[in-house]
């Protein structure tokens, strides 16, 4: 593949066979995006969040108050793709076996089965994942991080692709358990949808008030097309400058006196994998310091903790996210660069303010 000093450096053009990739990439996530935007109504941001989620392999947190589609949004996803589905609704007697699967006695063959749990799936909706104790909450760590579980000693390997749609409502305390630092830790990224606009609502009221939308939602892209995606997002080039740059930005939120405790390096490396595939869906075989930005507060910000102090003087970790971008400086582009989807000699580094979902 063309890569991003090889055409800076010298003119060259993208790769042929990797132009197609990318031409299969925005056909198949454009099929997805607009299948998600017919039943979650004027909010094509969190669409593109949760799509960039899914291409780069991570595990996403919808956090809203109750009402505004969060269970709604996590199935348009999973029912969009014709992958296996399993929904677990979390409360507090769930067990860990009902999540990760149980060895049962098996009389005839004289030996222990293997039943898998809920999480054998490609795509998991934990709906009110606080809503479980911390031991069960606990099952999922090793699942979401090494995307397989043990079981009495016991290796299974989970199907691929996978990815966790957690959901939480963050105002109602009572009967829930807090995701530990360690839980929120293996989410890539936090998305909160917010209240529709009063066109959206009015919109949703003519679409959504006599049928559930989902009962009609098909499938519109194969397994096979998602891990042929996953596999062109992992060859997008990203430019040794705009890794430091994403490394500057969580070094910054491990010494901001705001915070006491920082994001670790695997929200680095959850930001870069994120940034690749944004890149992917904007049509480029190479990450911006633009990708960067757009998607620092929804990868970073669940992880921070801010210090009493900031949290008495009402500052959210979002803002500390916000305030280290303005800080840190963004490195300069080389004069030009080409991709699929771009012609010879555009800017390599749009000159844009930096976007959030």
């Amino acid at each position: 593949m063309t890569t991003f000093d090889d055409q800076a450096n010298h003119g060259g053009t993208p790769d042929r066979a990797y132009a197609r990739v990318g031409d299969d990439l925005t056909a198949v996530a454009e099929r997805v995006r607009g299948s998600v935007e017919d039943v979650i109504e004027g909010k094509p941001e969190v669409v593109r969040l949760s799509l960039t989620v899914l291409l780069a392999e991570g595990h996403l947190l919808i956090e809203d108050v109750p009402g505004v589609g969060k269970t709604m949004l996590a199935k348009a996803l999973a029912r969009s793709i014709d992958c296996s589905v399993r929904r677990i609704q979390f409360t507090p007697d769930l067990l860990p076996s009902d999540i990760t699967g149980v060895s049962i006695w098996d009389q005839q063959r004289r030996d222990f089965e293997f039943k898998p749990g809920a999480i054998f799936a490609q795509v998991v909706i934990g709906d009110e994942i606080n809503r479980a104790s911390p031991k069960t909450q606990s099952a999922l760590l090793e699942s979401m991080e090494e995307r397989q579980v043990t079981i009495d000693g016991q290796t299974y390997e989970l199907p691929s692709p996978f990815m966790v749609v957690a959901t939480q409502n963050p105002v109602e305390m009572e009967g829930t358990y807090p995701l530990p630092e360690a839980q929120r830790d293996r989410f890539m990224a936090r998305v909160s949808i917010g209240y529709p606009s009063p066109e959206a609502e009015l919109e949703m009221l003519d679409v959504h008030g006599g049928v559930n939308p989902l009962d009609d939602l098909q499938p519109v892209a194969h397994a096979d097309e998602i891990l042929k995606l996953i596999e062109a997002v992992r060859g997008v080039h990203v430019a040794e400058p705009v890794r430091r740059y994403a490394v500057d930005l969580v070094a910054a939120t491990r010494s901001h006196p705001d915070l006491r405790l920082g994001a670790s390096p695997r929200a680095t490396l959850h930001l870069l994998r994120a940034a690749k595939a944004s890149a992917a869906l904007s049509g480029r075989e190479y990450a911006l310091p633009d990708d960067v930005q757009a998607l620092a507060v929804a990868v970073l910000a669940h992880r921070l903790l801010p210090t009493a102090q900031a949290q008495l003087g009402r500052r959210s970790a979002e803002q500390v996210v916000q305030e280290i971008l303005q800080r840190t400086p963004v490195p300069a582009p080389p004069q030009q660069q080409t991709g699929f989807g771009m012609s010879r000699g555009a800017p390599a580094y749009p000159q844009q303010p930096p976007r959030s979902f």
